[in-house]
């Protein structure tokens, strides 16, 4: 009896949409805004808001508190991060933000990354109820299951269900993916490093050059400045990889969102790339005025012909690697 598998494609999208969120919910973007923050102002909070027992705990295990207990100073860096507390301790979003829950007030941080101005006097009430439900979590597993993978193998069983109910969004996430494969295709000798989230270019002015997933648009080109800790917004790109074509416009209807926020961070140039082949582009023109230039995905990924030579040249110029 033969046996035939269909292809693991719902496995490649997981795969897409972990590597974004990783940057946006996970341990990796807690870590990376903990670097942001003064630890002896975190350490004052944790000490305020957790229980000294369990930060006890957590430190015999080379363990700092904030990777169990949430604080407002970690929610005022990163909105974002309510859903890695979320995540870690296994509530849906469904049950997390129900009205009698109480916390509904706050889902505008894990969806747009903003705090509404109401709740912020709150974040004291929404970190001792985070941490009240962490400090049981705590107690109730084996202390010597404690460890940094481990809680981030929490997160991701409950990330999974909730990966299974988007899958739109994350062929979205694998569109990403592509991209960024491209862009690193065309600057790939220049390349000083690379993680699953970013890459660094030094171009010919001797500069480094970020080129970063990140939350809203999806890929943005920096160039660092004299000094480390500035730098010049280059480019953005929003990637749209639904196939979808009858809802093609509401995906420009988002790419415009994304571009007008990235316009006001200073980003000179806005491109969005989309996966139908059939783009009427001056009606697409008229849906993202903000978008300078549009891309389809298809045209990217094949790494020839006029569109990706028109792409590679583009990026080539605004990293300031030279030209082939």
């Amino acid at each position: 009896m033969a046996i035939f598998l269909s292809q693991p494609d719902l496995q490649v999208d997981f795969a897409a949409a972990l590597v974004k969120l990783r940057e946006t919910y996970l341990q990796d973007a807690l870590f990376a805004t903990v670097k942001t923050l003064a630890v002896a102002d975190l350490n004052r909070e944790l000490e305020r808001l957790a229980p000294a027992a369990d930060l006890t705990l957590l430190a015999s295990k080379g363990l700092r508190g904030e990777i169990a207990f949430a604080t407002p100073i970690l929610f005022q860096a990163n909105p974002y991060l309510i859903a890695y507390y979320r995540l870690l301790l296994g509530y849906s979003r469904k049950e997390f933000y129900q009205a009698d829950v109480g916390l509904a007030r706050f889902k505008s941080m894990e969806e747009k990354g903003t705090i509404a101005r109401l709740c912020q006097g709150l974040l004291d009430e929404l970190c001792r109820s985070l941490n009240s439900a962490a400090s049981y979590l705590i107690r109730e597993i084996s202390a010597v299951t404690i460890a940094k993978p481990f809680f981030d193998d929490l997160t991701l069983l409950t990330l999974g269900p909730q990966l299974r109910g988007n899958a739109n969004v994350m062929r979205g996430q694998r569109g990403i993916l592509k991209v960024f494969d491209v862009v690193k295709a065309i600057v790939d000798e220049h390349v000083e490093s690379i993680s699953t989230l970013s890459m660094t270019v030094v171009n010919a002015s001797k500069r480094k050059v970020l080129i970063e997933f990140a939350a809203d648009p999806d890929i943005v080109i920096r160039e660092e400045l004299a000094s480390s800790a500035n730098y010049r917004n280059i480019l953005a790109i929003e990637v749209k990889g639904g196939s979808d074509y009858s809802n093609i416009h509401n995906r420009l209807g988002e790419a415009e969102k994304s571009h007008q926020k990235a316009k006001a961070q200073g980003y000179t140039e806005c491109w969005t790339v989309v996966n139908v082949d059939k783009l009427d582009r001056t009606k697409a023109a008229r849906e993202s005025p903000s978008t300078n230039r549009f891309y389809l995905l298809s045209k990217l990924i094949s790494g020839q012909g006029k569109e990706y030579e028109d792409f590679a040249g583009r990026i080539r110029g605004l990293t300031g690697i030279p030209s082939r």
